[in-house]
């Protein structure tokens, strides 16, 4: 059994063959580009292999996994874009792959997913683990029991849209204050460059804020714990509504560890008032850039062949 997985995020698509072991061989990624579609054709044209169990997709959103649509935010060209017949349509143009089940879920949910199954949470007894992603944009996913929560449409644990400040910003999603508007990396980055941060680097992103951030640059370190105190009000309320166990963050801005942890931690600890609340843990995904990947494997893999990794 094979499965071909994608992952397509806001500035980033990739995609690997997962099998139900765990093995993941043929893993590329390629930059979005001014062409989503002729990126996707390519990674697709060079992955895919004839004996496909089924395609897995986890988007970044909202997406309607009923119509197989989706349209991300951060993507502005894809509307409403019929991204599971895209998919089926570029497999039908392949010696092989053809009439394999593809299924679609939200990114968070498909990293979510993935670190139950094979980041070692399954294997240690976690009922119910939030997944983030802190990237270009914010998304989230709930796991139940080792299945996924997806919820009518397939958006169920979207926290990016929970509203963290209602005199907030405009968020591109239409509503005011959403987390996304504090806690991406983008919106770091401007915040931080409107209250005193001097970069060094010639383009300001995430990772140049991090590094100033860890060197103790005091905006750039503000501009972390305002993160990590919206961050925190959006993962209480979750865990207020679903009982979480476990909080797992991945994406880019988790990729700075400790800068973004620790404050978090704090910011959970601080905010926490039922003692339901204060026992949830909260960490960074422990399989990077895959964890995505392996949650839209297992959405088309059979669960009885999928045992849950118990780590190291």
């Amino acid at each position: 059994m094979t499965a071909l997985a994608i992952d397509i995020g806001g500035t980033k698509f990739a995609v690997a063959l997962v099998h139900p072991d765990g093995t993941m061989t043929r893993r590329a990624e390629l930059p979005v580009g001014p062409d989503p579609v002729a990126t996707l054709a390519s990674l697709v044209r060079d992955t895919a292999v004839a004996d496909l169990t089924g395609v897995g997709i986890g988007s970044a959103g909202p997406i309607d996994s009923v119509a197989g649509t989706v349209s991300p935010v951060n993507i502005p060209s894809w509307r409403d874009f019929p991204l599971v017949d895209t998919v089926r349509e570029l497999l039908a143009g392949l010696p092989g792959p053809r009439g394999v089940p593809v299924a679609l879920a939200g990114d968070g949910q498909c990293m979510a997913l993935g670190e139950w199954w094979r980041g070692g949470h399954g294997g240690s007894g976690s009922r119910v683990m939030l997944g983030i992603v802190v990237s270009t944009g914010v998304g989230g996913g709930l796991v139940l029991d080792g299945v996924p929560y997806l919820g009518p449409t397939g958006n169920a644990g979207h926290i990016g849209h929970i509203s963290v400040d209602p005199r907030g910003e405009p968020c591109p999603c239409g509503a005011v204050g959403c987390l996304e508007t504090v806690a991406s990396g983008p919106s770091m980055v401007r915040w931080a460059l409107a209250n005193g941060w001097t970069c060094p680097a010639a383009h300001p992103d995430a990772k140049a804020l991090a590094a100033d951030a860890a060197r103790g640059v005091l905006p750039a370190q503000r501009a972390f714990q305002r993160t990590a105190d919206a961050l925190a009000s959006a993962i209480l309320t979750t865990a207020a509504l679903f009982d979480v166990d476990d909080v797992v963050i991945g994406g880019g801005v988790a990729a700075a560890g400790e800068t973004l942890l620790a404050p978090l931690r704090q910011a959970v600890a601080k905010q926490a008032g039922l003692g339901f609340l204060r026992r949830l843990t909260v960490e960074r995904t422990s399989l990077e850039r895959d964890a995505g990947l392996y949650g839209a494997a297992a959405l088309v893999l059979p669960s009885e062949e999928r045992t849950p990794h118990r780590g190291t």
